[in-house]
Order: C-alpha cells, then sequence, then structure tokens
C-alpha cells in the first residue's frame, strides 16, 4: 500500500528540486529523504529517481505518481476536515499566501470579515512575493495563493492549478501631495526630467519603470533602490521623487497623490489552489470572501488607486 509521508517526500522533490531542499522542508536528513524514496520505490516496484550528475531527478513513473501524489493528499486533506467537522460547516485552518499589498488589502480585510462571518475558520496568512507562491502552492505548503502577473509574462498556470480572478490593478503614478498639474491622466513624457524611486534592479518595480519610462522616450534617473513600499511612499512624501506602483500597493496613510496613466498599464490580481480534490468548505468560504473583497475594494476606489 502507498504510504502518505512518502508520497508527500516525493511530491516535495518533484516541486523543490533536491534531496536537501525536501530534507529541510520537512525538518529531514538528507540521508532519511532517501531512504524513504528507496522505499517508496520498493513498495511500487518502480524506479521513481535517477541521478543527474551530483543530483537526482524524477523518472516519468516517478513524476506520474508526483502528480497523482498531490491529488491524494489533497483528497485526504479534505477527508480529514470533513472527518474533524462532521456537521458540514466551514472550520479550519486556511493558509493563505499573498504578496504584501494584497495582504494590506485583501487578506487582512478578509480575515476580519471572517471572524464575524465564520468564526470557525482561521486565515493563516504568510507574505510572498508572486514568483515564491507558486512554488509554495504546489508543495502544499499554503491552500491559496493570491498571486499577480509580472511583467515578464510569468504566471502561476498550468493543468494542477486553478485560478479565480480578483481583480485588475492599474498601475499609478505616485507623486507627493501638492504636485501641481490637472488631477487626470498623466503622460509619462513629460516627466524625463523627474528624480525617480524604484525597487532593486531586476525586480517588478524596477522593470515596470524602466520600461514605462522608455516607452514614453527616455531613461529614468532612479535616485532610490527601495525594496518596501512604505519606504518608497516615505520617500515620495519627502519630496525627493516619483514613482510608479500598482493602486493596491499607495497605502493611504501616506500624504501623496495618486494619478492614472495616459498610457494604461494593469496587474491582474487572482487567487489559486491547487486543482484535484474539492476544495474543503474552508477554503471555498476565503475563496468567495477574497472575491467579495476585491469587488468592494474595487468599487471603492482602491484598487485603482484613484488621486487624492
Amino acid at each position: 500500500m502507498l504510504n502518505a509521508a512518502r508520497l508527500q517526500i516525493l511530491a516535495r522533490l518533484d516541486s523543490l528540486g533536491t534531496v536537501r531542499a525536501v530534507g529541510a522542508s520537512l525538518h529531514l536528513s538528507p540521508s532519511a529523504v532517501s531512504a524513504q524514496l528507496a522505499t517508496l520505490e520498493a513498495e511500487t516496484g518502480t524506479r521513481l529517481v535517477e541521478r543527474a550528475g551530483r543530483r537526482v531527478r524524477l523518472t516519468p513513473a516517478g513524476r506520474t505518481l508526483a502528480a497523482h501524489a498531490r491529488v491524494i493528499l489533497d483528497q485526504m486533506a479534505l477527508a480529514e476536515a470533513e472527518l474533524a467537522h462532521p456537521d458540514g460547516h466551514p472550520a479550519g485552518a486556511v493558509r493563505v499566501a499573498a504578496f504584501s499589498s494584497a495582504v494590506r488589502a485583501l487578506v487582512i480585510p478578509l480575515a476580519t470579515r471572517l471572524a464575524v462571518e465564520h468564526p470557525r475558520v482561521e486565515v493563516e496568512v504568510v507574505e510572498l512575493d508572486p514568483r515564491e507562491s507558486g512554488p509554495a502552492l504546489r508543495r502544499a505548503d499554503v491552500d491559496v495563493a493570491v498571486t499577480a502577473d509580472l511583467l515578464d509574462g510569468a504566471r502561476l498556470a498550468g493543468p494542477d492549478v486553478a485560478t479565480v480572478p480578483l481583480l485588475e490593478d492599474p498601475v499609478v503614478l505616485v507623486a507627493p501631495s501638492g504636485t501641481g498639474g490637472a488631477d487626470g491622466p498623466v503622460d509619462l513624457a513629460g516627466l524625463a526630467d523627474a528624480r525617480w524611486s524604484a525597487d532593486l534592479p531586476g525586480r517588478y518595480l524596477s522593470t515596470l519603470v524602466e520600461s514605462a519610462c522608455r516607452d514614453a522616450g527616455f531613461e529614468a534617473r532612479v535616485v532610490a533602490r527601495l525594496p518596501s513600499h512604505e519606504l518608497l511612499l516615505a520617500h515620495v512624501e519627502a519630496g525627493l521623487s516619483v514613482a510608479l506602483l500598482p493602486g493596491l500597493a499607495v497605502d493611504p496613510r501616506y500624504d501623496v497623490v495618486a494619478r492614472p496613466l495616459r498610457a494604461p498599464r494593469t496587474r491582474p490580481v487572482y487567487a489559486a489552489v491547487r486543482r484535484g480534490a474539492p476544495p474543503t468548505a474552508a477554503t471555498s468560504v476565503v475563496l468567495a470572501g477574497l472575491r467579495q473583497v476585491a469587488r468592494e475594494a474595487d468599487a471603492a476606489g482602491s484598487a485603482p488607486g484613484a488621486a487624492r
């Protein structure tokens, strides 16, 4: 008979790629991971891993079993949840990964609402970059990933992942309060001499500023590299720079103005879950709640980042 713990190890090897990474994620030594994989091969009578230089990789049969393992493990989690709460009412912990501005604008309001409407559902949140949330979802570290498409086209998609659209998050120009000019859409070509703040080179906001300014006909003069949205907004608030941010990232606690772009850019935001077993009742409540919070944020104008 197949062993659930060994199936989990195989599925994680498929997601993480190395025995050492699997061991670290499960608090096992590499030798213990290798021993469990060898036992799984003996149980199945099938070669599941093979050497590739100094590392191992899954064979075609190993990848097939890993895909089945994810479905089996999710089905077991569903069964355990239903057995623990036989009355059918949503209950239990749901692990949600989200990028920083989505935590503030979507997940925290969701958790606050569910604490009243479904007090038996607990939202456990972890902040993860969109590039990190996909692997975390696939290896079952989280149940739901709130993520966004990146400028390079990277998307959390595939036959093993289902997505639920939440909102289109428009990119806005963030400038110091009291900045002159109209309140309507801004033409970036008029900001060729501006000082800009952005993320570290190669990251989303840095690439966004570079590509948007080049499309407007100039190279941005970046005077601050700040990976924290809070520091970036504080830099703009102090009158030291302007910046481009997705609307969700514009924290109303900072005295800045956010103006839409004449050449619009948006960032699709969506929730993702693993395919396989149906989601638990608690996970379904979380997904429905995320859609409602996103609709309300959009209707209120917090997602578009309208000028204030």
